[in-house]
């Protein structure tokens, strides 16, 4: 057997754990000493230059939300403070692992990030097409999105990264079912809802705190294509979707999305059946309805793509009064991340860019910098506080104290998660049609995957409802009975005997290890 080697930071410090972030209590949040996870992620974001490290192919336009119900009982933000009041907005859609060049109509998450120029700032909401993610701690997004990308070696997409990574990390199945149903290939940026995915937080005039998701609905309704329909369009658009939204909007076919939150009071978390802060989790709609607060509309194409949409930069750092943030672990890193990738790629001024600019005053203490474009403040001064009258803060914006608790440590997010009842519950809800789909995308997309990859995430499959599991191998040609034999394995074991050094085949139960082996 191969000796593994200490992994280190870049500095040749030893890691002891290299999955989980130190946190204040299991559920956060998270804590800027740990050096590690911010080495990671800015390392990470500088990984290529200069195209964006994910999403980097995206389609994008302006356009107006119009607040339709009353949600001050919920938040003070002024963009909600009454019905019918319009801001204008900036959305991009992307795809998630291609490069600029890709096509649009591959199998992949949908990038959807909308900028919202309120009058108290820019508020951005960076989400995607599906309510959850494949990762829940942000140790494991730069592995994740590694997976996604080209092999070193090859220079090629693998599958067998992708699934041995996957079939390593079981709460990866919710988003690799949603990823692999017929969801996972619109049509058209027209043809997708869009989620905050990450729990925020709503605050109100008397400082109340209420946990929200959001939701995007698409109004043109949810159209898909098969793997060979995708084909077909990619063999004579590589565009598609782009074309698609750019010429709906130039004929003036706006495209319409109606906008709702889920709200959970703040004392619910501590409750609630689930961690309400777990980004591979859905909020029941049963226990907390949508609520609509809107109607977004998108009525402008940009009059040059590279000034209004590839430079364009969106954060879940930028919030405004009444809304923030909650301890989401993903969402806790990724308020560092964002900017700092926009900071490397496009420049330290990026905020100051047209596409990027509040259409409200702005007033800081920065200055210099590259690509520094505008008067640079002129002669005021650059310090606060100060004795001539430059801008102070205001204590009326500070949030109410959010309640942590418990020891910091490296907590794993695995332990006592299930991972397999809601990706069962959304197997259950798929028609035999959409069912058989998901099967035959799987097994198209495990082509040249080792058996023993293949048998760890079957087992995934298997557990979250054995129909589905069955579904998947009988495609394969594996037998399920043999991977109904691992599935009473812990992952440890699991991954022990589909390594790539003691895996033999499917096992039968007599050739099973002892429990604890």
């Amino acid at each position: 057997m191969t000796e593994r080697k200490q992994l280190t930071t870049a500095h040749g410090t030893p890691i002891g754990d290299n999955q989980n972030s130190l946190t204040a209590g299991p559920r956060g949040p998270l804590l800027m000493q740990d050096y590690q996870l911010l080495e990671k992620m800015a390392t990470f974001n500088r990984e290529r230059v200069p195209e964006r490290v994910v999403h980097a192919k995206g389609s994008g336009a302006y356009g107006t939300f119009t607040v339709t119900n009353n949600i001050t009982e919920y938040t003070k933000a002024d963009i909600f403070s009454k019905v019918g009041k319009k801001t204008d907005c900036l959305v991009r859609f992307s795809t998630v692992a291609g490069e600029r060049g890709a096509a649009d109509a591959e199998r992949d998450v949908r990038g959807f990030a909308v900028k919202f120029y309120t009058e108290e700032g820019n508020w951005d909401m960076v989400g995607n097409n599906t309510p959850v993610f494949f990762v829940r701690d942000p140790y494991k997004f730069g592995d994740f999105i590694h997976t996604q990308k080209r092999d070193p070696k090859t220079n090629m997409r693998s599958a067998t990264a992708m699934w041995d990574f996957w079939s390593l990390s079981p709460e990866s199945l919710h988003q690799v079912t949603i990823l692999m149903s017929d969801r996972g290939l619109p049509q058209g940026y027209r043809f997708v809802n869009g989620y905050s995915s990450h729990t925020y937080s709503f605050i109100n005039a008397d400082d109340e705190r209420f946990w929200i998701k959001f939701h995007f609905k698409t109004m043109q309704g949810i159209k898909t294509w098969t793997n060979a329909q995708a084909a077909e369009i990619v063999g004579q658009d590589r565009e598609s979707s782009q074309r698609d939204l750019f010429e709906a909007i130039e004929k003036g076919d706006y495209p319409k999305w109606r906008v709702c939150v889920q709200v959970m009071p703040e004392t619910d978390a501590e409750t609630y059946h689930i961690n309400p802060f777990d980004l591979t989790k859905v909020w029941s709609h049963a226990d907390y309805p949508l609520i609509e607060i809107g109607i977004m509309e998108l009525n402008r194409n940009p009059e040059n793509y590279f000034a209004d949409i590839e430079q364009a930069a969106f954060e879940p750092s930028n919030i405004v009064p009444g809304i923030s943030f909650s301890p989401d672990k993903m969402l806790q890193a990724r308020i560092m991340s964002y900017a700092d990738a926009h900071r490397y790629r496009i420049g330290v001024n990026y905020a100051a860019l047209p596409a990027n600019r509040a259409q409200c005053p702005v007033r800081t203490y920065h200055r210099d910098g590259k690509l520094r474009f505008d008067g640079n403040a002129g002669g005021a001064v650059n310090y606060e506080p100060n004795s001539v009258g430059g801008p102070v803060e205001d204590s009326r914006y500070n949030e109410p104290p959010l309640k942590v608790s418990g020891d910091a440590d490296r907590y794993d997010h695995r332990d006592g998660n299930d991972d397999y009842a809601q990706p069962g519950n959304l197997f259950r809800l798929m028609s035999a049609e959409q069912k058989g789909q998901l099967f035959s995308n799987i097994a198209e997309a495990m082509a040249g995957v080792p058996e023993r990859i293949k048998a760890r995430q079957l087992v995934h499959f298997y557990r979250a409802d054995p129909d589905y599991g069955r579904g998947v191998a009988e495609l394969l040609d594996l037998d399920i009975q043999g991977i109904a034999a691992l599935a009473d394995l812990s992952l440890e074991e699991l991954s022990q005997m589909t390594s790539e050094e003691n895996y033999a085949g499917l096992p039968t139960k007599s050739r099973l290890p002892a429990a604890g082996a």
